[in-house]
């Protein structure tokens, strides 16, 4: 889908959302009912007038180009250049990571000790690396699309298993909003793959919520972290204390649980 057919797209959702119709519309621009749907159909509209229509519709011309720009196909993951560039610098890599939680300039230096020059230096060379497109004024567009995640054969991802996980379960988990579980099961492996992709469904219904907030004050939004891992385990001290003749068959076993695994 091209940018004028993104930006139509958008329109209308929001459209819908103001509760505007064609007729009113058409009422309020002076043209015909025809006229706007045949505008629509064939998505030709001048620059101009989606901005008169923006206006009389209370609907925010910027947020319709914003949003339009947050759907055009972007890729999910950095190359591990990439990846490694953030990894070398670990100022870098917060204000990255404040980025991708789209927190504004003003937020980041606010909230952690960086200078007003470090960060704009930082965002400089995240433009420079394609992971945001730096505006004027500090303002950005993410470059990755809003299914990003980190590579699984990354350095980041790495660096998240040796150093974040331990610090992240650390926390009580009792807050609002927060939740900690931990499900066993037994489950086939076509039962196994079929959570897996919900997991993945989960992480889009996350990222869609992200965007659909963003039009909220940063006053009411928080930094939630979603951190899940799916796969066939058993703690290390219960498999020291398994029979040896059912060691050699417990890595096949697909078991997603933490206590000892059948016989």
């Amino acid at each position: 889908m091209s940018s004028p057919e993104l930006l139509l797209e958008v329109l209308r959702r929001e459209m819908r959302r103001v509760g505007m119709t064609y007729k009113n519309l058409a009422r309020l621009i002076e043209m015909s009912e025809s006229s706007i749907k045949r505008m629509f159909g064939q998505k030709d509209m001048t620059l101009s007038r989606l901005a008169q229509i923006c206006k009389v519709s209370d609907i925010s011309l910027e947020d319709v180009m914003r949003q339009a720009a947050d759907i055009t196909p972007q890729p999910d993951h950095l190359t591990l250049a990439q990846e490694r560039a953030l990894m070398d610098k670990p100022k870098l890599l917060l204000v990255a990571i404040s980025c991708l939680g789209h927190w504004t300039f003003e937020q980041i230096i606010e909230t952690y000790t960086l200078t007003e020059a470090e960060c704009v230096l930082c965002m400089i060379e995240l433009d420079k690396h394609g992971v945001i497109e730096l505006k004027p004024m500090n303002r950005y567009r993410l470059r990755v699309s809003p299914a990003f995640r980190w590579r699984s054969d990354g350095p980041i991802q790495a660096f998240f298993k040796d150093v974040v996980v331990e610090d992240y379960f650390n926390g009580r988990f009792d807050g609002a909003g927060e939740t900690l579980m931990c499900v066993p099961a037994r489950l086939s492996h076509h039962s196994a793959m079929e959570i897996q992709q919900k997991i993945q469904q989960l992480a889009a219904e996350i990222a869609r919520l992200q965007q659909e907030d963003r039009r909220l004050p940063a006053q009411d939004r928080d930094g939630f972290t979603l951190m899940l891992g799916f796969r066939s385990w058993e703690f290390s001290a219960f498999t020291a204390l398994r029979r040896p003749a059912t060691m050699a068959g417990a890595k096949a076993s697909v078991v997603h649980q933490i206590g000892p695994k059948n016989k």
